[in-house]
């Protein structure tokens, strides 16, 4: 029998899950949107890659700072500029596609600057989670995020093959930038939020404050593995960028089945995630865990292989059904066995292997691509996938081994 998840049952995260799913759809259409416009502007497959390397250095370079932040500022807050800021950028994006004026490095600038300011809206929101619900609903609150953020990444690229189709390139964006104020009106209506201080002095934004955030990290094999197998996963199978490329000269494809690829993933996500929302508990997570990130190399070789429209349809459903299992378990345990305080710090870290692994895996692919074909890209970085599962499991006995019920940090429960 379906029930109400026990996190909606808490005003401020259903306000904050409900504005995500609408904010999300804007997000997603306009990242595939980006996609293939820079398709259209250019047929070189490296330029795809490019993207990847515009996101990526904005947050090697400014997670860490943007952790440290979120453990000391108030994250609320915090997300009004970073949700404001988008919104800039998405209009921008819009007004130059609707002037004809825009080129590849106007996408390639405003991404990076996009991507500055989503290194410090994801420490500050997914800090912001644990604040928001108890500890005993946090499984639950992770498991609905990533169902808003699916819902949402469903209808984006749908929406994106379709305004692209009908209306044309810079509504997709336009739309985007009106998406932020969901989210915008949900941090005004939930009100103030507290969040746990750390303990003694220390100035907004030090290096120690750094270092102690990293050091953190590498004294937890549990989480500090699940970052490097995130990073190394997501590093070989990740060829987002190469739909395009892939639906246009593989498949032979149109722009609103390309839409329809692209929230594959997020359709197969979408549902694993419902079904995970309704258990109560998950048992031998360290195994469960492995196996779904074996799927996720299994299904990125079999999309590489495919060349029909449903084919390549199923095996990303099951890429994106895979990928979130791994992301509701990776995020559960660093949550729950993180203290408060330093929340922020240790979701800036696996921002950089979260992100940084799918940004300059679009840069590898782009390469690949480039040099030997989609195809070839594709295939590859399954294999990579797989091989990298092994050694981890192999390196790390104890994430095998994790079952879940394992103690939970001091100070982790939600303020």
């Amino acid at each position: 029998m379906i029930h109400v998840p026990p996190a909606l049952r808490h005003r401020r995260f259903f306000l904050l899950w409900l504005g995500l799913a609408v904010s999300v759809a804007g997000s997603q259409m306009q990242v595939w949107a980006i996609f293939w416009h820079i398709r259209s502007l250019t047929a070189q497959p490296i330029a795809l890659g490019g993207v990847g390397l515009a996101r990526l250095l904005p947050v090697v370079g400014f997670s860490l700072v943007a952790g440290a932040l979120a453990d000391v500022a108030n994250r609320r807050r915090m997300m009004f500029v970073t949700q404001g800021a988008m919104a800039i950028i998405a209009l921008a994006l819009a007004l130059l596609t609707f002037q004809d004026r825009i080129t590849l490095w106007h996408i390639y600038a405003l991404t990076a600057i996009q991507a500055m300011a989503i290194a410090f809206d994801m420490p500050a929101r997914q800090a912001l989670v644990p604040n928001l619900v108890p500890a005993r609903d946090l499984p639950n609150a992770f498991s609905l995020t990533s169902i808003a953020f699916q819902a949402g990444a469903i209808l984006g690229p749908a929406l994106s093959g379709m305004v692209i189709a009908y209306w044309g390139q810079p509504f997709t964006y336009l739309i985007n930038a009106f998406s932020y104020l969901a989210v915008i009106t949900a941090l005004i209506l939930m009100g103030g939020v507290s969040q746990q201080k750390a303990p003694g002095l220390r100035p907004a934004v030090s290096l120690p404050a750094i270092r102690e955030g990293v050091r953190f990290i590498l004294a937890q094999p549990i989480i500090f593995s699940t970052m490097i197998l995130d990073f190394v996963a997501t590093f070989f199978s990740s060829a987002n960028t190469l739909m395009p490329v892939y639906a246009r000269d593989v498949l032979h494809l149109g722009a609103i089945a390309y839409g329809w690829l692209s929230a594959g993933q997020s359709i197969g996500a979408m549902a694993a995630a419902m079904v995970v929302s309704q258990l109560e508990e998950i048992r031998r997570q360290g195994a469960v865990f492995l196996l779904s990130v074996v799927v996720f190399g299994l299904a990125t070789i079999g999309f590489g292989l495919a060349r029909s429209f449903s084919l390549a349809l199923l095996t990303l459903i099951t890429i994106g059904a895979a990928d979130s299992v791994s992301t509701i378990i990776r995020n559960t345990v660093r949550q729950l066995h993180t203290p408060d305080y330093i929340r922020g710090r240790m979701t800036s870290v696996n921002q950089i292997f979260f992100m940084g692994g799918p940004q300059l895996g679009e840069v590898e692919a782009g390469a690949a691509a480039q040099l030997f074909g989609a195809p070839f890209a594709i295939v590859s970085g399954g294999v990579g996938c797989l091989l990298a599962v092994g050694c981890i499991a192999h390196r790390w006995p104890q994430l095998r081994r994790y079952n879940g019920d394992e103690p939970i940090a001091a100070g982790s429960a939600a303020a």
